[in-house]
């Protein structure tokens, strides 16, 4: 199926063109014509699978066929900034040759512009919960005239705690109109709060409720909490991994590992809500380019990043909430390219990783390699989880001479190691 079967108009079509789009994703196909019908939805699809243009691209047709006095007609709303600047950067991509204008709306910087630029008119809106709300009280944005409502990554909304932000805003919003679910996964939260918002919605999943990208090969390796560090950095070198998503479960725990590992000499940088606005998208602006090899991030920062082919994510730290896995290894293997998701388990971590393993249903691969023998014992919880925390264990020995500590970028180890890491990633996607 090529774009140019689901309905789309020209000018759409000439966009995704110059994006280097020929053919729709799964998630396209099936979202967009239900959208164009004015159908309400609610779709389950995987972070990299192309769920932006799914919602934008009929968005963006259904608003460019009014020719009346521009208003705010569309809201997006998004769990993080960063989410919220991805949107707007596909918006504005896919809707170059119509006249249409939309903003984005998010705290951590000056609220004046947005509201300048709120009553000078827009036709979309993309904002976060929190500073939608602060402009409602101050009156400088109207959503008595949306005709359709995007809830993008609701499942993230809903962890993070803005169920009642939500609420409030949909009071503000008219009872008529069209409203798209978008999430990674199908929890009966998500479902009652579906069934309270949505009229009859078409369910489009393009994916088993919370199964992982099939691109992406997905291995651990047991290691002690107090050698994780060693050991990543050493892997960063010995594989020459240039682009490296890192996730811990703290803003002080990524402030801390990014400043361990400059000390490495691999260039770093950490992105979490205590960091400005200014120094997230400088941060993400560098690790795009290739300045920053290493991006160092929890959860909350790293929703809505959209970098791409970026080849390998880290779980330095096993995520508390089973799903957050799903989420965080979503960073790689987008659009359909291969990435290797790693994951760090410590002996305390055991229990964690077995809910992870019961929850996506995958064989995932477990070593140790040789040096970084583990002395933790596996915790308590492991031990009863179900399952043997030496699931796919093997044992990988590592290269003859380690990198020294200023030379995680040494080219002979990263040739030697870029072999090897290939053949792991081929190993993981057949188990």
């Amino acid at each position: 199926m090529s774009f140019d079967t689901l309905g789309l108009k020209a000018e759409l079509l000439r966009a995704v063109g110059e994006q280097g789009y020929t053919r729709p994703t799964p998630v396209q196909e099936k979202a967009i014509p239900a959208v164009l019908a004015g159908r309400d939805l609610m779709a389950s699809a995987q972070t990299g699978t192309g769920k932006t243009a799914a919602f934008t691209l009929p968005l963006l047709q259904k608003l460019s066929e009014h020719t009346g006095p521009r208003k705010l007609r569309a809201l997006i709303l998004t769990p993080t900034r960063e989410l919220a600047a991805q949107v707007h950067e596909n918006l504005r991509a896919y809707g170059r040759h119509l006249n249409l204008k939309s903003l984005e709306v998010f705290g951590g910087v000056n609220i004046n512009p947005q509201m300048d630029k709120l009553r000078r008119g827009v036709d979309v809106l993309i904002a976060t919960p929190g500073r939608l709300i602060d402009h409602l009280e101050r009156g400088t944005a109207r959503l008595d005239g949306i005709e359709i409502l995007v809830l993008d990554e609701a499942d993230r909304m809903l962890d993070m705690g803005f169920r009642p932000a939500i609420e409030r805003i949909l009071k503000h919003v008219p009872k008529k109109r069209q409203t798209l679910l978008f999430s990674a996964t199908f929890s009966k939260e998500i479902t009652g709060l579906a069934q309270r918002y949505l009229n009859d919605p078409l369910r489009v999943e393009t994916a088993p409720p919370n199964s992982t990208v099939e691109a992406i090969a997905q291995k651990a390796i047991r290691v002690d909490q107090n050698r994780k560090r060693e050991l990543l950095s050493w892997m960063i070198g010995a594989e020459n991994w240039r682009q490296v998503l890192v996730f811990t479960r703290t803003k002080h725990g990524a402030n801390r590992l990014a400043k361990q590992l400059e000390s490495d000499g691999l260039s770093a940088a950490a992105i979490h809500g205590n960091k400005s606005q200014g120094a997230r998208t400088k941060a993400l602006a560098g690790f795009k380019q290739g300045k920053v090899r290493v991006l160092v991030a929890t959860d909350i920062a790293a929703r809505g990043l959209d970098i791409d082919q970026l080849p390998h994510v880290v779980n330095y730290e096993i995520p508390n909430v089973p799903e957050d896995y799903v989420h965080r290894i979503g960073r790689t293997g987008r659009a359909g390219r291969d990435g290797l998701a790693l994951s760090l388990v410590s002996g305390g971590e055991h229990g964690q990783f077995e809910d992870i393993r019961k929850l996506v249903k995958v064989n995932i691969p477990t070593e140790v390699i040789e040096g970084y023998d583990p002395i933790e014992q596996p915790s308590r919880k492991a031990a009863t989880s179900g399952r043997p925390a030496n699931t796919g264990r093997s044992r990988q020995s590592k290269p003859q001479s380690k990198p020294r500590s200023n030379g995680p970028g040494n080219a002979n180890s990263g040739n030697r190691g870029r072999g090897r890491g290939r053949s792991q990633g081929r190993n993981a996607r057949a188990a």
